[in-house]
């Protein structure tokens, strides 16, 4: 009875493989039969990779709100932030591996194919996020919903034995998927998949796939109940030479924002571990270089994601110093090695100086904020068209031509920077600046 199956089995394999080989010879011949087979194959791929990253997701933003709410009632929580630091680095030192790379990891398999995401990421990733935010770390979300979106699509690649080009494929979908599903943008998250990969080129052939990750990953995170926060840009103002100008103005001033946030994490990061050789230490000192931080500035709103942050500034102007102190605990939080991600935090420091900005421009604070929202995730991030798809996706079309500005100017004025060192650099942001074949901003960043 064991031989018979394992025969049938192997007959059944046998004609499956002799389909696939006629299909392929089809498409040789006729282009929209090899169009229509990709199209089919890529639709049942990127589906599982949206509904298991999709329900990862939600469990994610669904225990960040528990997290969060519970670090604001108890606010004794503080206190054991070095603790939970410590801890979450040793879990990283004894069982993670290559995962405390995080997203650059993803980034650096996809370029080179050479070694394995581990599924252990993903777990580790949420536990520490979890860690955290609960007891009073400033970090992000969206490097956890791509890490658990990147170790979930090798995983699943794994089981179905990809090919190396359609593996580098799968890994793009886990990052526009987890993307999208956390921020309910799917076609941002489609396009960050894309873009963020090489700075000045996209690569086009994962279009559909990871926009069908994208797409589904969104649809399943709401199915299971997550509502994401929205917030509204306002009355766009008239158009006129001189709205244009404070526009530019501002936007240069984003880039530069984008541009101190990633510097000073990463100075940061590279200062602690100069400091402190081991990662369970640093990660216990640095717990209390944030409540020594607290305390100084005698405040808790730098806490967290900085959601309450961006809800301040569309409302009404906020101080100068505010995006500038988010930017100094966010960066300790992740120099000192928690995990985390930096876009949230990044549209508070944006949103931020935006209202900030409105203030001396005499323009309404919410349209600045908006702006500033995408801007500064642009320069750091170094996925303009990205960010403007988000524009669009989170305040809709009539500020567009004023997005976009912020948005391609933040990219070129934040220079070669990005607080994706894996991030390869296709195109110099300058024709004055050679950048060398396969050069990444880790690369360059080393050199300095």
């Amino acid at each position: 009875m064991c031989i018979s199956t394992m025969k049938e089995r192997r007959t059944l394999k046998r004609y499956f493989e002799d389909q696939i080989v006629r299909v392929k010879g089809y498409g040789e011949r006729w282009i929209h039969v090899g169009i229509l087979a990709s199209l089919l194959k890529w639709i049942v791929i990127g589906g599982l990779v949206g509904i298991f990253t999709g329900t990862a997701s939600a469990l994610f933003l669904t225990s960040l709100d528990w997290a969060t709410n519970a670090r604001n009632s108890h606010t004794w929580l503080l206190w054991l932030l070095p603790v939970g630091g410590a801890v979450v680095s040793y879990l990283y030192l004894k069982f993670g591996k290559d995962s405390s790379k995080g997203n650059n990891l993803i980034l650096e398999e996809i370029h080179q194919n050479k070694g394995k995401i581990p599924l252990r990421m993903a777990p580790l990733v949420l536990l520490g996020t979890l860690v955290t935010h609960l007891f009073g770390g400033s970090a992000g979300r969206e490097g956890t919903a791509v890490q658990m979106g990147g170790s979930l699509s090798e995983w699943i690649g794994s089981v179905l034995k990809l090919q190396p080009l359609d593996r580098k494929i799968f890994l793009m979908c886990g990052i526009s998927s987890g993307f999208g599903s956390v921020f309910g943008t799917p076609l941002a998250g489609t396009v960050f998949g894309l873009e963020v990969l090489v700075i000045g080129l996209v690569r086009y052939e994962a279009l559909i796939p990871c926009f069908i990750a994208s797409f589904v990953g969104d649809k399943v995170t709401s199915s299971w109940g997550i509502r994401h926060l929205h917030y509204h840009i306002g009355a766009v103002p008239d158009f006129s030479v001189l709205l244009l100008m404070k526009v530019v103005f501002a936007s240069i001033l984003f880039g530069l924002a984008g541009l101190l946030f990633s510097e000073l994490t990463h100075r940061l990061k590279a200062l602690f571990t100069k400091i402190f050789k081991n990662p369970i230490i640093k990660s216990f000192c640095g717990g209390f270089v944030i409540i020594g931080m607290v305390y100084v500035f005698g405040t808790r709103d730098y806490l967290g994601l900085g959601i309450p942050l961006i809800q301040q500034s569309f409302s009404e102007t906020v101080a100068p110093i505010t995006f500038l102190l988010k930017i100094i605990f966010t960066s300790v939080t992740l120099g000192a090695g928690f995990q985390g991600g930096e876009v949230t935090p990044l549209f508070a420091i944006g949103s931020t100086l935006g209202s900030a900005l409105a203030h001396y421009l005499h323009l309404p604070a919410s349209f600045l904020a908006a702006i500033g929202f995408i801007a500064v995730f642009s320069g750091a991030t170094n996925t303009p068209m990205a960010c403007f798809v988000m524009g669009i996706e989170l305040f809709g079309a009539e500020g567009a031509l004023y997005m976009f500005i912020g948005c391609i100017i933040s990219y070129l004025f934040s220079g070669h920077t990005g607080i994706y060192t894996a991030q390869r650099i296709g195109i110099s942001k300058s024709r004055a600046v050679h950048i060398g074949e396969n050069a990444t901003l880790g690369s360059l960043h080393s050199k300095k």
